[in-house]
């Protein structure tokens, strides 16, 4: 208690000193501020920078949390199935060894040797999986635009160091603390540090309220925001550790939440685990009332506990996560945190924007016209002047207008224009504003945005080469013409202005009684793949939405060539008219949303995972990190703007679905092979428990020693060794795999008493035939079941993996071969040998073979008879 104490007195410490510091710097004069920093005003040199990084160094934030190798080898340690091996452990050292007048080291040894096993494999594959994921980080990173040697210049954002002059655009992360320098409609959304729901304002100027809140200084802004629109320079004030939110970073730091598949993984373990702690009570007091040895029953009980612990449970997991993803990484798709491989096979709607993941993400400026529809190359011109001296994020639509004035030479009316002001874009007002001046003083506002939108400020239009007022009749003919080339599939785009604006420093309120001049229409085809990307996602259960702030009608077209169900569509106006309940059954028929706001697109999202989807959405731009994050499963791709790659789990280096139809394989596959490695612990151990109760009753001596379980056991992890490896049958690649912990229970309850009828066959076999009716004979009873639970065990499965004929329709992948089939060599090598002695056991005779053969041979058949009846049943097998 008084290490936390002193721990949160630390942070809190660190916490006012970041804060006082900050204050310190905002109430700063510029020439100050440059002095502090010993820094131009055209920035730092190489030189400087590498010496301050020495001196800071990356810009990175790290916890006492953080991923060191000993933190790893701890977590492989540390588990519910070794903590309860370890408890074992201790009472088996009193037990055979301190109160033991002939101390045994042989148990404890073993268990000791389980837990070290188990934790070094786990281990092994951490530092694989960490390795892999390392690498895989490495391939995506976010960068930042810094004032470097007096020019601009790229650079990771791990090499800002203070002192670093930034540029930052609508859509870019703040890579420090800074102190903005100017700022341009800088709207900044700090809700993961503030709770804030709404963007704020930042501006260069010195806050006048020194009393204000930290976070409401309207000059500083804060490592973990990010740019909503607008533009700014700001000066880097701390990096890493010394930022606000570095400072913060260790009482924010903890566990995520756990998603469905942790939960059932956790709920299986817990109920092994309170199994375990019934059923082993009950064992010790059969052994001891029947046999009269209290100490050997309640070590006998003790070692079923280790027999019931599914130690590799960790080791699988891990595993098959690791391996699938370096899997994906092979076609390009890398995966942030491990979980998102097993959610992604999960996943039963995607949700996607439509630029660039349904079309080529070609933009192309297909034509220039004016209101009446005809070619006008007088709005190609206002198009351009827009474009060109916006200072905020240039998107494809701004770079084809740029491009095809460069085609048409247009070029050179940039020497008669500066610009004075602007309004970036913003996804409330949709359109984007510049205020330019020619040589003769005249000043002339340019705006151009969603039709609907500069539709709404325009009182006037130029129809027919005059300035007419933009009454109904103009107004239908206008939106006609819209609405015809909208339908043909082109991204339409209103261009509107108005002359001898006084204003100098431009507002919103000055978007208004505009004259509108024209239509720019856009084409962007759609992907040769994205039709077969879409009907390869529904084949395996997927459906696709698409949700998209174009228009309808360019979605409508570009939907309905790539297989989306265009019959029932709904725009942004309608689904904010909708309550939740009107919304979630609309979701279950709506496959295409169109003119969708952020929070919209987050809504709907949110509506499908409350009809209980799981819901991945694939998005890269600045309006979709709130659905990114809203979804189970966030997907982005490496081109994306910095916010969108930060809140997505699953990042793509190549933006095509097809990529995803090949990532939900893989998630399935994974998901199918830890599954199997459960429901095999979970009916084995179930089964184990019937047969030791039904020996404990009828036999005079322990079926098994303690040494010869354990060993068993360990040979036993070794064969499930090859799981994560393992192949997955199509068909059950076809569907969505949701965790179910019913149907772990039906299984176990089903599967497990078949094994235990075969034991009690063997045991008879052992008794009748091969004459092991006496104390004497004992370790000839426990070695011919040593053999056969081992053999049975390995052969089980092969029959479990798969829900076809195993060895004939489904033959598991090689490593789980040659891992069970080296197992149960060993262990006949072991009966069959003098070295079953070393385990207190006598050889078995070759007449057992036949018999030993017979009884698998019969699990085996039996097995499968019960697979078909449980399939027929329950309609699944894993």
């Amino acid at each position: 208690m008084i290490f936390f104490r002193k721990r949160n007195m630390e942070i809190q410490q660190k916490q006012t000193e970041s804060e006082q510091l900050l204050r310190t710097f905002a109430f700063l004069d510029l020439k100050d501020l440059y002095h502090h920093f010993s820094v131009p005003e055209s920035g730092l040199d190489s030189r400087q920078a590498a010496q301050r990084q020495e001196t800071y160094g990356k810009n990175m934030i790290t916890t006492d949390q953080n991923n060191t190798t000993f933190h790893r080898l701890l977590t492989s340690v540390i588990n519910p199935f070794n903590i309860v091996l370890l408890i074992i452990a201790v009472i088996t050292l009193f037990t055979d060894v301190v109160y033991s007048q002939h101390p045994d080291y042989v148990t404890v040894s073993i268990i000791l040797l389980l837990v070290a096993v188990s934790s070094l494999v786990a281990f092994i594959q951490g530092e694989r999986s960490n390795s892999a994921a390392e690498k895989l980080s490495n391939m995506i990173s976010n960068k930042a635009d810094v004032l470097r040697d007096g020019k601009q210049a790229e650079i990771p954002m791990e090499d800002i160091v203070p002192g670093d002059i930034v540029r930052l655009s609508a859509g870019d992360m703040l890579p420090a603390d800074i102190r903005f320098l100017w700022a341009k409609d800088a709207f900044v959304a700090q809700g993961s540090l503030t709770g804030e729901s709404n963007p704020v304002e930042k501006y260069a100027r010195i806050p006048s309220a020194k009393e204000d809140a930290l976070t409401d200084l309207q000059d500083i802004g804060f490592m973990g925001s990010n740019m909503v629109s607008g533009s700014a320079t700001g000066m880097v004030l701390a990096t890493g550790n010394e930022t606000y939110f570095g400072s913060m970073a260790k009482s924010l730091s903890g566990d995520r939440a756990k998603n469905s598949f942790e939960r059932g993984v956790d709920s299986v373990s817990s109920l092994l685990i309170r199994l375990m702690l019934v059923m082993v009570p009950i064992v010790l007091l059969i052994n001891g009332l029947t046999k009269g040895d209290w100490g050997d029953a309640l070590l006998f009980s003790i070692t079923i506990a280790v027999g019931l612990t599914p130690e590799m449970l960790p080791v699988i997991m891990t595993s098959t996560l690791a391996k699938g993803a370096v899997l994906m990484s092979k076609h390009q798709v890398i995966i942030k945190t491990l979980g998102a491989i097993q959610t992604f096979g999960e996943m039963d709607v995607l949700c996607t924007d439509k630029t660039g993941t349904l079309t080529e993400d070609r933009i192309i400026l297909e034509k220039y016209m004016n209101a009446s529809g005809d070619e006008d190359n007088r709005i190609l011109r206002h198009a351009f002047l827009n474009s060109y001296f916006q200072t905020g994020l240039k998107n494809l639509l701004d770079l084809a207008v740029i491009n095809r004035a460069h085609e048409n030479g247009i070029d050179p009316i940039l020497q008669n224009y500066s610009r004075l002001d602007e309004i970036p874009f913003d996804f409330s007002r949709r359109r984007m504003s510049v205020l330019l001046q020619d040589g003769q003083g005249k000043q002339q506002l340019v705006t151009k945005g969603a039709v609907e939108e500069i539709l709404s400020i325009c009182s006037y239009v130029e129809w027919n080469g005059e300035l007419s007022n933009l009454d109904q009749e103009i107004l239908q003919k206008v939106r006609a013409v819209y609405e015809r080339h909208n339908r043909d599939g082109l991204r339409m785009i209103a261009v509107a202005q108005k002359n001898d604006v006084p204003a100098v420093e431009l507002r919103v309120e000055d978007e208004r009684d505009m004259v509108l001049i024209g239509f720019i229409g856009f084409l962007d085809p759609p992907k040769e793949s994205a039709k077969a990307a879409v009907t390869a996602l529904s084949s395996h259960g997927v459906r696709t939405v698409v949700l998209t702030g174009d228009s309808e009608g360019v979605a409508v077209k570009v939907c309905g060539k790539v297989g989306v169900d265009v019959s029932h569509y709904l725009t942004g106006r309608e689904v904010e008219a909708m309550d939740n309940a009107a919304l979630s059954e609309a979701v279950e028929k709506c496959s295409l949303f169109a003119k969708l706001s952020p929070s919209q697109k987050a809504r709907v999202v949110q509506a499908i995972q409350a009809n209980g989807h799981t819901v991945g959405y694939m998005g890269d731009g600045i309006n979709d990190a709130p659905p990114l994050h809203q979804a189970d499963v966030g997907i982005s791709v490496d081109t994306a703007v910095d916010i969108a790659k930060e809140t997505a789990d699953i990042i793509l280096l190549k933006k095509d679905l097809m990529v995803l139809e090949e990532g939900v394989v893989a998630g399935r596959r994974t998901f199918g092979n830890i599954v199997k490695y459960i429901k095999m612990a979970a009916s084995g151990n179930f089964g184990n428990i019937i047969s030791v109760i039904i020996a404990s009753l009828f036999l005079p001596f322990l079926p098994m020693l303690p040494v010869q379980i354990l060993t068993q056991n360990l040979l036993c992890d070794f064969s499930q060794m090859g799981i994560p490896f393992d192949h997955v049958d199509q068909d059950y690649l076809l569907k969505p795999r949701k965790w179910e912990t019913r149907s772990i229970k039906s299984f176990m309850a089903f599967m497990g008493p078949l094994s235990s009828v075969f034991d009690i066959l063997c045991f008879a076999v052992m008794w009748k035939i091969m004459g092991a009716d006496t104390m004497q004979q004992a370790p000839l009873f426990q070695c011919g079941w040593f053999v056969f639970g081992t053999v049975s065990q390995v052969l089980v499965i092969h029959m479990i993996r798969s829900g076809k004929i195993p060895f004939v329709q489904s033959l598991a992948a090689k490593p789980l071969l040659v891992s069970t089939t080296m197992v149960a060599f060993s262990a006949l090598l072991i009966g069959f040998s003098p070295l079953a002695s070393g385990l207190d056991m006598a050889a078995l005779p070759f007449r057992f073979l036949p018999w030993l053969i017979l009884l698998l041979v019969g699990y085996c058949v039996s097995t499968q008879l019960c697979k078909q009846l449980y399939i027929r049943h329950f309609g699944e097998w894993l």
